[in-house]
């Protein structure tokens, strides 16, 4: 049989999760995508987890110990979601170890509400890493105006971090000033650079389906020639600079003090259109260096029928520069499309902490009752999760 995935991997794709759950932990569900689809990665977001609380009840044993205990709603939160990605940390610890401290990570976000809150924001990363507590740690800080110095600041302090929600190229820029600004503060205050690592998440579906929407409006022929395009195109700008960033001569400084680079995530890549492939996301943008995190569905679907034509990025800037300019052409303003994601983005985050506390709120106050579910799977989770150093 072909090994699409395995094909993906020797590109120099790194194969993510975008998912997180205690019942893919506590079901060998995440180690079995590990050691058999070559996941070397995985992402969690406020989205994940409050579905993820909302769906199972193999929570309900730390949720009632929560009551008990009388812990606050935010707390509690902070308690259930490091504890899986702690879990979670410790499954993917292998493709860690194998790859010199490069994969085998495993992310979580700040509060999506301190996303223009630069210094709570840096608090809130170094609270998350002393309380999860595994090398293999990513944590999630939003490109926003505020988020960038934080992202400086908080790889100063020797700890990795995941940028997210990038969806423009001068963003991008911004985002890859920012990581070199921290590792020459953290080389500055000591820290091994050979142990921090870094991704810059740059969205990519979320990008066509704004655009798109603004093409069908336009309505022309020429403008609906356009749909399905800016994204990918936009993607392979960004490793173009990229690829400029980290050939330069402050990048090589930092290189020879052992630092690795920080790598292109494509994020958002299952498709949104159903009129698209469903792996589109995945097979034109192969390059070597970079990270696809992908939905579970999207894995499966490019080790069913995925194509791996080599690199798919690299030979395609003019292409994508012309994208731009007939967009442009046609009235499409990629600077409002990028402000609209950003802003949406965080909004939506946003609305899912919301949703996520207040689902713990009930869920404590009908354990508090001793109304709570105690869970089928309780006991089995609690013991599996304290093997993998988690806590109530």
């Amino acid at each position: 049989m072909t090994d699409r995935l395995g094909e993906l991997s020797a590109m120099g794709v790194a194969i993510w999760l975008d998912d997180l759950s205690r019942v893919r932990l506590s079901s060998g569900g995440l180690d079995q995508l590990r050691r058999e689809k070559h996941l070397v990665g995985v992402t969690s977001n406020p989205t994940i987890f409050a579905k993820a609380l909302s769906d199972a009840d193999e929570y309900n044993w730390q949720l009632k110990d929560l009551a008990i205990r009388g812990v606050d709603v935010e707390e509690s939160v902070r308690m259930l979601t490091t504890y899986d990605v702690r879990w979670a940390c410790d499954v993917m610890r292998p493709a860690y170890d194998a790859s010199a401290g490069v994969d085998g990570r495993v992310s979580i976000e700040v509060d999506p509400r301190l996303a223009h809150e630069t210094e709570r924001t840096v608090a809130e990363a170094g609270a998350l890493w002393w309380l999860i507590d595994r090398p293999n740690l990513f944590i999630k800080i939003p490109a926003t105006e505020a988020g960038l110095p934080a992202i400086t600041a908080t790889l100063a302090q020797g700890i990795s971090v995941n940028v997210t929600l990038i969806f423009g190229l001068d963003r991008y820029s911004q985002v890859m000033e920012a990581f070199l600004a921290g590792l020459e503060q953290a080389k500055a205050n000591g820290h091994d650079l050979s142990k921090i690592g870094s991704v810059a998440s740059f969205f990519v579906s979320r990008v066509d389906s704004e655009v798109d929407k603004r093409l069908e409006k336009i309505g022309s022929d020429q403008a609906k020639a356009l749909r399905g395009k800016a994204a990918i195109a936009n993607a392979r700008l960004a490793y173009e600079r990229y690829g400029e960033v980290f050939s330069s001569d402050r990048w090589q400084a930092l290189a020879d003090a052992g630092a690795h680079p920080q790598r292109p995530l494509w994020a958002s890549t299952s498709t949104k259109n159903p009129d698209y492939r469903d792996v589109m996301y995945v097979e034109e943008l192969i390059a070597p260096g970079t990270v696809n995190t992908m939905p579970e569905p999207t894995i499966h679907a490019f080790a069913d029928h995925g194509d791996v034509r080599g690199d798919t990025v690299t030979g395609c800037y003019d292409d994508a520069r012309k994208v731009f300019s007939d967009l442009q052409a046609v009235g499409v303003d990629l600077a409002d499309v990028v402000a609209v994601l950003e802003r949406e983005g965080v909004e939506k985050f946003e609305a899912s902490w919301l949703e996520l506390l207040d689902g713990v709120k009930k869920s404590l106050a009908e354990a508090a009752k001793g109304t709570g579910r105690p869970g089928k799977a309780a006991k089995g989770s609690a013991t599996a999760a304290e093997r993998a150093g988690g806590n109530a």
